[in-house]
This record gives structure tokens, C-alpha cells and sequence, in this order.
């Protein structure tokens, strides 16, 4: 038994920094690329939008998710960083980009889940791609990485994060890159 445990004690060390090692979104330092995608419940519900541009380099958070790994930590990390956000004051957003092969029921979805959760300053939002859920190749998304966090600041990438897991501890790590890129 004791074997057993010192094996998941490894085992579970080895996970964690694998998941530290692993890269998904765009190059830091590169000019954020275009992000069309279908707004359900943000500033432009109801359009498609590239927000990137219409962002015009303000700050901005792009959580980028693959939709068959939602789960409770997923809305819980989302609340969080939104609360965050929206006690900063300065401007900052969400956008929260599901991507999912099924549009039709993440569309009537989303709305639900914006009331469920009562953001204030997160788009939800769906990639409205060919019909997989890959996500925008423009975005460099790991396939591994059932998140990827992108923050953006004056047109660039300032930080991304990649999760197989994770939940509202890793807010704090996403909000002071945040925070340093609006300085």
C-alpha cells in the first residue's frame, strides 16, 4: 500500500509538471491575431465579432475552452477572474470562447450560463469554426490544454496559460499578468 501511494505521489508530480511545461495560444510578445467569433451574452450579443479588433489593444483576457471538458472548476475559475476584472476598474474584459462542434446547443446554452453565473465583465462566446472544435489555427491552441488563458494588452500577447485542469486557485497568476500588462 505504501508503494502504491508513493507511485500516485509521483505519479501526480509528474502530471503537474508536465501541465507546467505545456504551451498553448499565441507567442508572447507576438500581435494578437484575429479572433472571430458568435457573442451570445457580451457587448455585441447576437453578432459575430473579431474582438481583438474591436478591443483596439485594450486589455483583455481570451480564455479559450474546449467545450466537452466544462465543469464546475471551469465556471468557478471563470467567476473568479471575472470578479477580479471587474473590481479593477480599469477597462480590462473577458472573453470566454467556447469550442464546440455542436453551435446550435452551445448557442442556447450560453445564455443560461450567464445567468447562473451573473458576469459582469465576460463575453460568452463560441468560435464558430468548420464544424470542429479545434479552434482558430491563428491561435496555436494545444489540443492537450482543455484551457488556454491569453492575456493581451496594446495589440500584444503578454502572457498565456494552458490547463489540462484547473479551477479559481489559478486566477491569481492570469490577474497579476494582467495587471502588469496594464502598466
Amino acid at each position: 500500500m505504501k508503494t502504491f501511494l508513493s507511485f500516485l505521489g509521483l505519479l501526480s508530480v509528474a502530471l503537474a509538471a508536465a501541465a507546467a511545461d505545456l504551451k498553448s495560444g499565441p507567442e508572447i510578445g507576438a500581435a494578437v491575431p484575429m479572433l472571430e467569433v458568435h457573442d451570445v451574452t457580451g457587448a455585441h450579443a447576437g453578432k459575430k465579432v473579431d474582438y481583438p479588433a474591436q478591443r483596439k489593444g485594450a486589455a483583455t483576457v481570451y480564455v479559450l475552452l474546449r467545450e466537452e471538458d466544462w465543469s464546475r472548476p471551469m465556471a468557478r475559475y471563470l467567476r473568479e477572474l471575472d470578479e477580479a476584472v471587474t473590481k479593477q476598474n480599469t477597462g480590462a474584459y473577458v472573453v470566454a470562447v467556447w469550442l464546440t462542434a455542436d453551435k446550435d446547443k452551445t448557442k442556447a446554452y450560453l445564455p443560461r450560463a450567464q445567468q447562473s453565473l451573473a458576469f459582469k465583465s465576460c463575453a460568452l462566446t463560441f468560435f464558430p469554426g468548420d464544424g470542429d472544435a479545434a479552434g482558430p489555427a491563428a491561435w496555436q491552441l494545444n489540443d492537450r490544454a482543455s484551457v488556454t488563458a491569453v492575456v493581451v494588452a496594446k495589440g500584444k500577447v503578454t502572457a498565456r496559460f494552458a490547463y489540462v485542469s484547473l479551477n479559481e486557485t489559478d486566477v491569481p497568476a492570469v490577474f497579476k499578468a494582467l495587471e502588469a500588462a496594464g502598466k
